[in-house]
């Protein structure tokens, strides 16, 4: 079977003879009274990837270079370019039969987490990195318009204003009785209240009768000094 790995878009150049690919969990187990220990079932959490490339520094038969042998150190130096720019990018491993005929793909935006440089004698020329990928999940802050309505200032009514009183006459004086008066609302003129109506009946019975309640126009009234 044929493995080709694509780190963005660089192909590397020997294939890794094995691939771990780790999908974590987020389940959480609790323990309920009297029921036990429970499992809740959580979203999966972020892929692990990790493998062992050989990056060699002399040409071998078996590598795979798409547009001619480099060495090393450009793999190296593209290494680190994807780890300082701290941007995701695409993972991709093709399987296809000796035939040619696909199996299945691996396809994941991930981010470099880390990558080990290993030399010794027994390689020669060549270095191995050890490649640890983490899944990326593209996300966003969302925004959230809240509509904050304010609240209507309704003026306190205004406390009924206690009605003035008329000040007293300080001497006697006059009145004449037009139409539509009695001696209520002539008591409340000239005195502030109605109920001062008697002050005004009492010093005019000789002229108003035995009921304060006829009154007639053209008729003049003496209004006592308060």
């Amino acid at each position: 079977m044929a493995y080709m790995f694509y780190l963005k878009k660089c192909l590397l150049p020997v294939t890794p003879d094995k691939l771990t690919i780790k999908i974590n969990g987020n389940n959480k187990t609790v323990n309920l009274i009297d029921e036990g220990e429970i499992n809740i079932l959580k979203k999966a959490g972020l892929t692990d990837i990790e493998f062992t490339c050989m990056i060699p520094n002399v040409k071998y038969p078996f590598g795979v270079y798409k547009f001619g042998f480099v060495g090393a150190s450009y793999f190296l130096s593209y290494f680190k370019i994807l780890k300082v720019s701290k941007l995701p990018f695409q993972f991709i491993v093709t399987r296809s039969f000796p035939n040619g005929r696909g199996i299945f793909n691996t396809n994941m935006k991930v981010s470099l987490e880390s990558y080990t440089i290993e030399e010794s004698a027994d390689e020669g020329f060549d270095c191995m990195v050890k490649i640890k990928l983490k899944q990326w999940r593209n996300y966003g802050t969302k925004t959230v318009k809240v509509s904050v309505q304010q609240e209507k200032t309704t003026a306190a009514p205004e406390a009924p204003r206690a009605a003035e009183s008329a000040p007293a006459p300080a001497s006697n004086q006059t009145y004449t009785v037009k139409k539509g008066d009695c001696l209520w609302a002539i008591a409340r003129k000239f005195y502030g209240s109605g109920a001062k109506y008697t002050t005004i009946y009492n010093a005019n019975k000789g002229v108003i009768g035995g009921n304060p309640n006829l009154i007639y126009p053209g008729q003049v009234l003496t209004i006592p000094a308060g």
